[in-house]
């Protein structure tokens, strides 16, 4: 037979090349590394258009130069705060419209790729990332941060969703694209990779660095081509530090542990305190504005995430006293934004208040009677890499942003002993970094974006027998051995005469000898209280069976109507499989 399919109407030749492209995905890794470079470039693209347009809404606002920062301003009028509550009432407003068109909450990065294997809505990333630009743009203390991720990962989301990838891939390519969009804004492609890896994916996978480095490099270039300016953090390190030296810096990890620990309860009290005072939702932000503007009268430096104050603070050489009262009012500061309705993330915030508190460190040490001391520049970059560690999470991705802002290995390696100490500290103190902690007061469990979604999807009711036996629980032991003899069903399920469930009969039990042939079968019912829901997951079900020492359980609904049978043999082979694909996965061994 002649081919002649090269004859087919061009409306569809589309459609047969992004068949054939999902095909080069799923069989070779260079395809899904070809689509992160890609999806590297959009990244890039969004991070510079995000960070152009919060930038000229608080140059329009504040009056402030193309080059300038709105934290590092000097002083700012009362008739400019106004645009503080302002901008809190269009936010408010935007996010009431929002809610009554929504039924759900907005779904972020992190919580993607933990829950739902990557697929990221883009309704909802561009809602996280209008609410973001309009509270930095309008000056309220948070950064941009959790746009740029929000449109990175969105991209690459969607680019996976259109090409069908595997759910390992889409991960992937999620972290890769979040990741890559933080690399963009700071000039950082290492940064940006471990970002990925820590905060995005959960884990570093050998399958995963290739596709999650070319994106982040490739969002680099792109930005700088673009035009954009990266946020850079120009200090000039001093000596590098020595064995003293490191241990005084381990002391300045644990403080930074326990300030991160500190202002995140902060967040979440005034979260809920808010909530208490019964404020509309449109109007909790324009309250926080208020708030704002009066702390900004001052200090300017407590707005926006902070970036011009973290320079300005260094060259001037503020006294440790007035280093403590900016850290408190830019604490305070971003505590009410949040609190109040405020979109945005805290990792520049963070390495703002880091940097403060490495300094007034350093000029604590001073008034000590030991012989080591420790510089400020060195100090406020290790603080800065410990308090965002504390709170963001990641100490490779803090610790190598150090590093290719210096490209000083010493104060690199002295910044990550801090961070590592500073990562333990928080992680059996308080167990949650500020997304995942967040995610927690919603009523989540997870700790990281570690895929547990799979966990979740493996229910009993997608796992259970759905055509189980069953008999009436009124049913007398002679009928029912002329219904199942031995070998037929090993147990069958007793229902009332409503239809509900009434509990197991283990067949061999109603062929024992002493058995009386008359008695209801259901005086030989075993778990008639204990039955799975279909919505349980699989390791809430393996718990069941291990606590209960059963073999086998009803599935039942709602309404006690059994709906199928699960045994804990399969389950524990289910359980073992899944996990067997997951370690292949990390080895970039899964197949198709």
């Amino acid at each position: 037979m002649i081919d002649v399919s090269f004859l087919a109407p061009p409306k569809r030749w589309p459609v047969r090349l992004l068949s054939a492209f999902r095909r080069r995905m799923r069989a070779s890794e260079l395809w899904l590394i070809t689509l992160s470079v890609a999806v590297g470039g959009a990244a890039g693209l969004l991070a510079v258009f995000q960070g152009r347009t919060a930038h000229a809404l608080q140059s329009l606002l504040y009056g402030i130069g193309d080059a300038d920062h709105l934290s590092a301003v000097g002083h700012i009028s009362l008739g400019r705060l106004a645009w503080l509550p302002v901008g809190g009432l269009i936010l408010g407003l935007f996010t009431w419209v929002v809610s009554r068109r929504r039924s759900t909450g907005l779904v972020d990065v992190v919580e993607a790729n933990a829950l739902h294997g990557g697929v990221l809505g883009l309704a909802d990333s561009a809602i996280v990332c209008i609410q973001t630009v309009i509270s930095n743009g309008f000056g309220a203390s948070v950064g941009l941060e959790a746009a740029y991720a929000q449109a990175g990962g969105a991209a690459a989301s969607f680019a996976g969703q259109r090409l069908r990838l595997r759910r390992y891939d889409m991960r992937i390519l999620v972290g890769a694209g979040a990741g890559a969009a933080l690399g963009a804004a700071f000039g950082a492609p290492l940064t940006g990779a471990f970002y990925a890896f820590e905060i995005v994916i959960g884990s570093y996978t050998p399958s995963a660095i290739a596709p999650v480095a070319a994106a982040s490099l490739t969002a680099v270039l792109t930005a700088k081509l673009a035009g954009g300016l990266p946020y850079s953090i120009e200090i000039k390190t001093q000596h590098p530090p020595d064995a003293i030296g490191y241990a005084l810096y381990s002391g300045l990890g644990l403080v930074c542990a326990l300030v991160g620990v500190a202002i995140m309860r902060l967040v979440a009290t005034a979260e809920r305190l808010v909530r208490r005072v019964s404020l509309p939702t449109a109007v909790r932000p324009a309250v926080g504005g208020l708030l704002l503007g009066g702390i900004a009268m001052v200090s300017p430096q407590v707005l926006s995430a902070g970036h011009g104050a973290l320079h300005l603070d260094l060259a001037v050489g503020m006294p440790v006293a007035i280093l403590a009262i900016v850290l408190l009012l830019k604490t305070t500061a971003s505590v009410v934004s949040l609190g109040f309705g405020f979109r945005g993330g805290l990792f520049f915030a963070s390495l703002f208040l880091g940097s403060l508190l490495g300094q007034i460190y350093a000029g604590l040490l001073d008034l000590a009677p030991i012989t080591e001391k420790l510089t400020a520049e060195n100090a406020a970059l290790v603080g800065m890499a410990a308090l965002a560690v504390s709170i963001v999470g990641g100490p490779l991705t803090m610790s190598f942003l150090v590093l290719e802002a210096t490209g000083d290995f010493g104060v690199a390696a002295a910044a990550l002993a801090a961070a590592l100490i500073a990562s333990t500290v928080v992680r059996e103190r308080f167990g949650y970094s500020f997304s995942t902690w967040r995610l927690h007061l919603r009523g989540e469990t997870i700790r990281s974006a570690r895929d547990i979604g799979w966990v979740r999807s493996l229910t009993a009711g997608k796992m259970m027998r759905p055509d189980p036996q069953t008999v009436a629980a009124a049913t007398r032991v002679e009928a029912f051995r002329q219904r199942f003899p031995l070998g037929s069903a090993t147990r069958v399920i007793l229902v009332d005469e409503d239809a509900r469930y009434a509990g197991v009969l283990v067949t061999a039990d109603a062929f024992q000898e002493s058995v009386d042939p008359q008695a209801e079968v259901s005086t030989l019912a075993i778990h008639a209280d204990l039955a799975l829901s279909p919505d349980m997951d699989i390791e809430a079900v393996m718990r069941t069976f291990e606590d209960e020492g059963a073999d086998e359980l009803a599935v039942v609904g709602a309404d006690r109507r059994v709906l199928g049978l699960l045994a804990e043999s399969y389950v524990v082979r289910r359980y073992a499989g899944e996990l067997e694909r997951q370690q292949l996965e990390i080895y970039g061994e899964a197949k198709a």
